[in-house]
């Protein structure tokens, strides 16, 4: 069982200074995100009036004056369909980023739930097919030697989305989920280190993500 564990993730917060205060302000909201062990920086927010130029300038003073944060909650727009801003930066000393998720999940009227993964920002000039999925980056992870590169993937991604199949009736919610390029994992280091005979099933390279608090919607 143990090939199957990875090293614990670090846990995130948008204070406005860091003090005590402010640290637990920031909890209370749930402005919050946590990855599996990078330092990337994501910051996501939900409103009804955001647009591509919103990404330029002071864009996280923007996203405060005309949506909510992570962790915040939308009522109903007055038959507006909700957009969201995204930014995600990579972690200087892990790998580039590949692409940027938004998932929905929504409750139908029969009181079941759904849920959908949408590619919103992605790197490099790879193209969406018809089922609105993007090809994987590429993996440049060498597994002789373990040696890889960020010769793929992105610096910062961000994104101004609209969701495409709202429906102002179901109460949802969304949350992003940013994907790095693979890198090594500590099985593939552990190979190379000691000549352990691994089998087929271990997986060598890892791919780090965040994922951030959700936004909640609701039409009451």
């Amino acid at each position: 069982m143990t090939w199957q564990t990875v090293a614990s993730g670090y846990a995130a917060v948008w204070a406005t200074e860091n003090t005590r205060t402010a640290l637990f302000d920031a909890m209370r909201r749930k402005e919050t995100y946590g990855t599996t062990g990078s330092r990337m920086q994501v910051r996501f927010f939900g409103g009804w009036d955001y647009s591509d130029a919103d990404l330029k300038g002071d864009w996280v003073k923007t996203g405060y004056e005309k949506g909510v944060p992570m962790g915040g909650d939308l009522s109903t727009g007055l038959n507006k369909t909700p957009s969201f801003l995204v930014h995600a930066l990579m972690d200087p000393e892990s790998g580039s980023l590949d692409r940027v998720q938004i998932v929905k999940g929504w409750m139908k009227a029969d009181g079941s739930l759904e849920e959908k993964v949408y590619d919103v920002a992605w790197s490099g000039d790879r193209k969406m097919n018809s089922k609105g999925k993007v090809p994987l980056v590429g993996n440049s992870v060498n597994l002789k030697d373990g040696s890889w590169d960020n010769s793929i993937g992105a610096t910062s991604l961000s994104k101004v989305w609209v969701d495409p199949d709202f429906d102002p009736a179901l109460e949802a919610f969304y949350y992003v989920r940013v994907l790095e390029i693979p890198t090594p994992r500590w099985t593939l280091y552990d190979k190379l280190q000691y000549g352990a005979e691994l089998s087929d099933e271990v997986p060598l390279t890892m791919t780090q993500r965040g994922y951030t608090s959700p936004i909640w919607y609701s039409p009451k």
